[in-house]
Formats: structure tokens, C-alpha cells, sequence
């Protein structure tokens, strides 16, 4: 895959689709790789431009010392758009990916056609970020080898990961973790600790979904209820029999729900 230097880094990313059509971009979430998109980009790749690409310190893409910042982290997405010649695109963005989405809804939406957020955090409660306290240590301990069983199988319903007909796909999220930079991981665990985007969220103007999987202990639906409050008009879709990484584990409802939202805009 090319990678491009934008805001002072070496990006990996991945272009498919017809030249002229219109962009769409896909953010990866914590310690995964813009492979977690394979999916999704095939299925809309005959009708968009569909730009992926990994976070910082994430799969092809340099990691610098931490602390990052979610702040940070728009920055890069801005920089690589302005490297590629990306004037405007929809942003869909899972987790890690959801919550960049929203500092760049809030600060850059002439950037953006539309945002798709999914199974995000959009602020850090103590519980929350005690438990990346845990995550770090176990991380710098063990190394992210250590991290990759027990995080793979937080991210799926037990369903799923045990059933032998997923072991592809398990296998892939392991390796994506397995393969995550340590420095990636710290930095970006880090900036989940520190998210504060509450009387920002309001400002975002740019259409907008939002997506959970019914059975994500994280950013389930519960906890990305208030953000209905936050922008009236905006729907959340449930997407039933899923975990965290929703668009890989019920990729079926997942895509309808977002080729619905784009058929729409």
C-alpha cells in the first residue's frame, strides 16, 4: 500500500473506487488497521472514492511518542485529505475512529459532506479512564502479543468469536492487534482518556448518523443515547447481534444501515 507524509508523519492508506466519484474515508478504531474496512470498501467502491487509512502509530502508519490528542488526531486526518487532494468527503469512523470524526464535525465540517459515527466514546468518565489505566500496563508489560486475545474477545459477543465459522475473521482482528505499534496503542489509549467534547457536539451542522452494536459493552447503545440529545434530528441505529467492531461482526445490517444513510444524502 503507498504511504504520504502529511502533519509530520508517513501515512498508509488505500484508495479504491472510480476517479471523480464522490469521497468517502473510513477511520480505523483502537489497535486495528484500515483492514477492518474491507467490507465496506467493496461494497461501495463501484460509486465512491473510498479513501482508508491508519492512525497514527496504527497498522503502515509511523507512531510517534505519546501523548497523543484527539485534537491530534483531526490534524492528520486534515493533513493527509489536504496531501491527496481531498477537498470534501463523508467520514465514517468506528470507536477511535467515531470520536476523530467528531473533532473534525465540530472544527472542520467544510470538510464534510456527512459523518457517520460508530460505537464511539464522546467523553472519559473515571471508569473509563481507569480502565485504559489497566489496558496501558498490561500493554507495556506484555506487549500488544499479550493484548491481542483478551481485547479481540472483549470486542465480539461470545456467539461470535466462538463460533468456528468466524475464525477468519478472529484471526484477523488478532493480528491487527498483535501487529499495533506500542507507542500507537499509549498514545491513542491516551487521548481516550482525555476526550471533552460535551457543549461542542451541539455545533456540529453536518448530516449525520450514528451507529451501535446492540451488544457493545463500551459505546453500546446506552451510552451514545445522549448524543441524540446533543443533535436533534440525528438517529441512532442498533445494529442487532453485534459487539464493539459492529461493521465486522453484523457487516449485513451494518451496511444496509449505511448505504440507507447514503442513498439519503
Amino acid at each position: 500500500m503507498p504511504t504520504i507524509a502529511a502533519n509530520g508523519i508517513n501515512f498508509n492508506y488505500q484508495i479504491d473506487g472510480p476517479e471523480g466519484a464522490p469521497w468517502i474515508t473510513f477511520s480505523n478504531s483502537l489497535a486495528t488497521n484500515l483492514t477492518m474496512w474491507d467490507e465496506q470498501a467493496a461494497l461501495l467502491s463501484n460509486d465512491w472514492r473510498v479513501l482508508r487509512y491508519d492512525q497514527r502509530g496504527h497498522g503502515g502508519t509511523d507512531a510517534t511518542t505519546p501523548p497523543y490528542t484527539f485534537d491530534l488526531l483531526a490534524q492528520d486526518l486534515i493533513a493527509l485529505w489536504d496531501a491527496l487532494g481531498v477537498k470534501r468527503s463523508v467520514l465514517c469512523g468506528l470507536s477511535m475512529g467515531g470520536t476523530t470524526g467528531l473533532g473534525i464535525a465540530i472544527d472542520h465540517d467544510e470538510r464534510l459532506a456527512a459523518y457517520i459515527g460508530c460505537d464511539l466514546p464522546h467523553h472519559s468518565p473515571d471508569g473509563f479512564i481507569q480502565a485504559w489505566n489497566d489496558r496501558q500496563a498490561m500493554a507495556k508489560e506484555g506487549g500488544m502479543e499479550g493484548m491481542a486475545q483478551p481485547t479481540a474477545t472483549r470486542w465480539f459477543t461470545d456467539a461470535f468469536a466462538n463460533d468456528p465459522a468466524n475464525a477468519a475473521t478472529m484471526k484477523k482482528i488478532i493480528g491487527m492487534i498483535s501487529s499495533t505499534k506500542l507507542d500507537g496503542f499509549l498514545g491513542c489509549s491516551g487521548a481516550l482518556q482525555t476526550i471533552d467534547y460535551h457543549g461542542r457536539i451541539e455545533k456540529i451542522k453536518v448530516p449525520t448518523l450514528f451507529i451501535s452494536g446492540a451488544e457493545d459493552p463500551a459505546a453500546g447503545p446506552h451510552e451514545m443515547a445522549p448524543l441524540l440529545d446533543m443533535l436533534p434530528g440525528t438517529t441512532l441505529h442498533v445494529v442487532p447481534n453485534a459487539g464493539h467492531i459492529a461493521n465486522m461482526e453484523n457487516p449485513e445490517n451494518f451496511n444496509a444501515a449505511l448505504t440507507g444513510f447514503l442513498n439519503s444524502l
